[in-house]
């Protein structure tokens, strides 16, 4: 027994069939929510031309939310003692890494020291 599986694209304003190449899927948003709509050729007209004066009117403010990457991730400013404080800490018996943040008793120490 042999399956088939047959995909219609359906007008989702008035429930016709679509036949192959006739007729769009359209994305658009609005307040930054995306959308997306099987139209027929008359539909995706009419859809357009309801648009046409705000479009012409806006401005492009680039790719919908889907698209967007993440805003990246701030890194907390550098203070620019962490040299002075490793040094210190160093030379007044404290144990430090290279690297990686400084605990706050150190900095204290180091504070109260200058």
């Amino acid at each position: 027994m042999a399956r088939r599986i047959v995909h219609q694209l359906v007008d989702d304003i008035d429930g016709s069939v679509l036949e192959v190449g006739e007729g769009e899927t359209v994305h658009f948003s609005l307040n930054g929510t995306s959308y997306e709509i099987d139209l027929n050729s008359a539909h995706v007209e009419e859809l357009r031309q309801a648009f046409e004066p705000y479009i012409s009117a806006g401005r492009r403010a680039g790719t919908s939310g889907a698209a967007r990457a993440s805003a990246p991730r701030k890194r907390p400013a550098r203070n620019p003692e962490v040299a002075a404080i490793r040094a210190w800490a160093n030379k007044n018996g404290y144990t430090l890494s290279e690297r990686g943040r400084i605990p706050a008793p150190i900095v204290d120490a180091y504070n109260a020291a200058h």
